[in-house]
């Protein structure tokens, strides 16, 4: 296995192979929230020179598995450097007020991504048209496209990774981005914490508001499960939805948004054997005997990945949620 590390001088134009100094490099992937990161200890040693904003290049064997930039220094008294870099969508947690009416969530990106001067790679059509979305000050430019990815899964079933592609903001669909490895019992993975929770992302009531100018009071819509209510207690789900949408598109939402969240939520971290290019978003088949209330034998979509290479050795580990099982 080859890695290449290089770090690009913008001033001077050297580009620095990094991969001899460095022992550990860790790649951070999440599926939504957050930038991926690459980070790094380094020995100075002779002309080495790079500075914040330089763009950082991670390769194994060849294939690119991160591009980004320096955008955190750390050195000690002994020359050690350690370096935190992010890929582009770090740019995007920039806040901004944004207004969309009857636009695809691929749209959005675009629009963003043009405001924002960054590079856009293939966009996936979603299928869906928003009617309307207004986000004031409050909220990340990262965010807002994470709502309108989430207001397409809410209203298709669907769900689609936002991610940066070797430089490229792309959008793909989780189910058509499969991984060909299997990992569990007897291949890959070297050990797995497996828990089950209702606190944290489970509710048995939706209930979804509408605001209403000529009352003076929101028009409310609520589905919930009396049967889980009876085993967990009542868990409410409260959101406000925009004032243009129907009673049907409402209770739609409703509908899907109990189905989705009215279960048990599983968690499973996976300890394993490298995969180069493997990240969060993409779906991997997971085949795991007798973990408790369930065993697992199905795709799932990863919600993180970090990557370790250290001296030769590959390792990873993986986090997904809301298991069902085989």
């Amino acid at each position: 296995m080859t890695y290449s590390l290089l770090i690009e001088n913008r001033n001077s134009g050297r580009i620095y192979e990094c991969a001899t100094l460095t022992k550990t490099v860790t790649l951070s992937t999440k599926r939504t929230g957050s930038p991926a990161s690459l980070t790094f200890d380094l020995l100075k040693g002779g002309d080495l020179a790079f500075f914040e904003g330089d763009p950082v290049r991670f390769s194994v064997d060849e294939q690119l598995l991160f591009y980004g930039y320096v955008f955190i220094k750390e050195k000690d008294r002994w020359g050690n450097i350690s370096v935190t870099a992010y890929d582009q969508t770090r740019y995007l947690l920039a806040k901004q007020s944004y207004r969309f009416s009857g636009v695809m969530a691929e749209g959005i990106i675009r629009r963003i991504a043009n405001d924002f001067q960054l590079s856009v790679g293939s966009l996936a059509s979603t299928g869906y048209t928003i009617p309307y979305l207004d986000f004031g000050s409050g909220k990340s430019c990262l965010d807002i496209i994470q709502s309108a990815l989430q207001q397409v899964t809410v209203n298709t079933g669907k769900v689609f990774v936002f991610y940066d592609d070797g430089g490229a903001l792309t959008l793909k669909e989780s189910a058509q981005w499969r991984s060909s490895v299997t990992i569990g019992d007897g291949s890959l993975a070297t050990g797995y914490t497996y828990k089950t929770d209702i606190d944290s992302d489970t509710y048995n009531a939706v209930k979804l508001v509408r605001p209403n100018e000529k009352t003076g009071h929101g028009d409310a819509f609520e589905v919930r499960d009396s049967s889980t209510i009876q085993k967990w207690g009542f868990l409410q789900y409260y959101d406000q939805v925009n004032e243009d949408l129907t009673d049907a598109q409402i209770k739609s939402m409703a509908q899907t948004m109990l189905a989705y969240y009215n279960r048990v939520l599983r968690t499973l971290s996976v300890e394993s054997l490298g995969i180069p290019g493997l990240r969060a978003g993409q779906m991997i088949f997971i085949k795991i005997k007798d973990m408790g209330d369930i065993s697992l034998s199905k795709y799932v979509m990863l919600e993180s990945v970090e990557h370790t290479f250290e001296e030769g050795k590959h390792t990873m580990k993986l986090e997904t949620r809301a298991l069902n099982g085989d």
